[in-house]
C-alpha cells in the first residue's frame, strides 16, 4: 500500500519542509535531454515521459489519446503563454510520482519568475451549473463540460508545479492548475503548486475531489472554485512568505462564485462544495503599497454569486494581514446565507470579521 502524505498532520513548518524535499528529490536515473513540440496526441495515440530524460516543453501538447508520464520525471518550460498541457475531452494523463521522485514542471531557468510559462490544463466531462459546455480560457475552441459526473481524465500524484501563469492579459490567463468540468473519477492528491502567476488552482464546475494540495506564494487567489463545482478540497496548505507582494487587485485564500463570473444567477446547480481542513497563513509584512502591490489577502474567505460553501475545520494565522474574514457580498449576487463556515482566525484584520450572511463560526481550536 502507498503511504499519502497528509499535510494536516505537520506543522505549518512541516508543509513547507515537504515543499523543499518535494523540489530537492534527487533524481532516479543519469538524464538525457529532449525537447517537445507543440503537437497533439490524437484518439487513440499514446506517448510515455520516462525519468531517464529532462524534457523542454517548447509548445502547447494537447491530450486527446494519453499521456503517461514517469514518476520523477521532469519538465522544463520554456517562456511564454504557449507553453502548457492541456488534457482535452476524452482524453487522460497519468501522472503518478511518489514522495521521493515526485514529477516536477517548472520554468527553464533557475531565476524565472511567476507567469513565466502556462501550466496544466484538464478539461472533463462532468456537470457545469446550467448544464451544457464551457470555453476554455486559453482557447476558446476547445469546450468542456457534460453530464458525467464520474468522468475519469486520469491521475495527478506527487506533482509539482513551479512559475506558471502566463497570461496575455487579467482576463485571459493559465492558473498553476486549471480543472474544467473534471470528473470525480480523476484521482487528483498530493500536488506542491508555487510562484504562479494567477490563482493556484482553479475549479470550474465538475465534480473532481483534490487531497492534500500546498499552494506558495500564488499571486492571486489560492483556492478558487466557480461555475457549478460540486466536490471536496481536503488537506489543504496556502502560504505567502515573508517578502511576498502581489500586482493583482484582489487575491484571497478561497474565492467561490456559483456561476461564471456572476452572470447567470437563473441558472440550477451552482457551485455547492466542501472545503475540509485548510490553512491560510500570511507571513508577508512587507510595505508595497508606492509600487501598487498587495501583500495582504483582501479576504480569507469569499463566497460570492449564488455559491454554498461548507468549510470545515479552517485555520488563518502569520504575521500578515487580510481585510475581511469572511466575506458574502458582491455587486453581481451575494452567497448562499446557509454556507457553513467554521474558521480559527489569528490573522490581524482590516476590515470587518464576516461581511454579509452566513453560518460563520470562530472557534479557538481549529487545527
Amino acid at each position: 500500500m502507498k503511504k499519502r502524505v497528509q499535510l494536516r498532520s505537520f506543522t505549518r513548518k512541516g508543509a513547507l519542509l515537504m515543499g523543499a524535499a518535494l523540489l530537492t528529490a534527487t533524481p532516479l536515473c543519469a538524464q538525457t535531454a529532449e525537447t517537445i513540440n507543440a503537437h497533439t496526441i490524437e484518439a487513440g495515440a499514446s506517448e510515455h515521459w520516462t525519468a531517464d530524460k529532462v524534457y523542454t516543453l517548447a509548445g502547447a501538447v494537447v491530450v486527446r489519446g494519453t499521456l503517461t508520464i514517469d514518476a520523477g520525471t521532469t519538465v522544463l518550460a520554456q517562456e511564454g503563454f504557449n507553453k502548457y498541457i492541456l488534457v482535452d475531452r476524452g482524453g487522460q494523463i497519468f501522472a503518478e510520482g511518489t514522495a521521493t521522485a515526485p514529477i516536477t514542471f517548472k520554468a527553464d531557468r533557475d531565476d524565472a519568475p511567476s507567469s513565466y510559462w502556462g501550466g496544466i490544463i484538464i478539461n472533463g466531462r462532468a456537470p457545469l451549473a446550467g448544464g451544457g459546455e464551457g470555453t476554455t480560457e486559453i482557447d476558446a475552441s476547445l469546450k468542456y463540460g457534460g453530464n458525467d459526473a464520474a468522468d475519469n481524465s486520469g491521475v495527478l500524484s506527487y506533482v509539482i508545479l513551479n512559475n506558471t501563469g502566463a497570461k496575455v492579459n487579467r482576463d485571459v490567463e493559465h492558473n498553476g492548475l486549471t480543472l474544467n468540468g473534471v470528473g470525480n473519477g480523476t484521482r487528483i492528491e498530493n500536488l506542491y503548486i508555487l510562484n504562479g502567476g494567477d490563482d493556484a488552482i482553479e475549479f470550474f464546475g465538475g465534480t473532481v475531489n483534490v487531497t492534500n494540495l500546498l499552494a506558495v506564494n500564488c499571486e492571486d487567489d489560492c483556492f478558487d472554485f466557480t461555475q457549478g463545482y460540486r466536490g471536496k478540497l481536503t488537506n489543504a496548505y496556502a502560504y505567502w512568505g515573508t517578502d511576498f507582494s502581489t500586482d493583482e487587485q484582489d487575491p484571497r485564500g478561497i474565492e467561490a462564485d456559483g456561476n461564471l463570473d456572476g452572470n447567470y444567477a437563473e441558472q440550477n446547480g451552482q457551485s455547492d462544495f466542501t472545503v475540509e481542513n485548510v490553512t491560510f497563513c500570511n507571513e508577508s509584512t512587507v510595505d508595497a503599497s508606492a509600487e501598487g502591490r498587495k501583500s495582504a489577502w483582501d479576504d480569507i474567505v469569499k463566497c460570492r454569486r449564488g455559491a454554498k460553501l461548507t468549510l470545515i475545520n479552517g485555520l488563518a494565522l502569520g504575521a500578515g494581514k487580510a481585510g475581511n474574514a469572511v466575506d458574502m457580498t458582491d455587486s453581481k449576487g451575494e452567497g448562499i446565507a446557509s454556507s457553513s463556515i467554521s474558521l480559527t482566525n489569528r490573522l490581524a484584520l482590516t476590515s470587518d470579521a464576516v461581511n454579509g450572511e452566513a453560518d460563520v463560526t470562530f472557534p479557538e481550536g481549529n487545527t
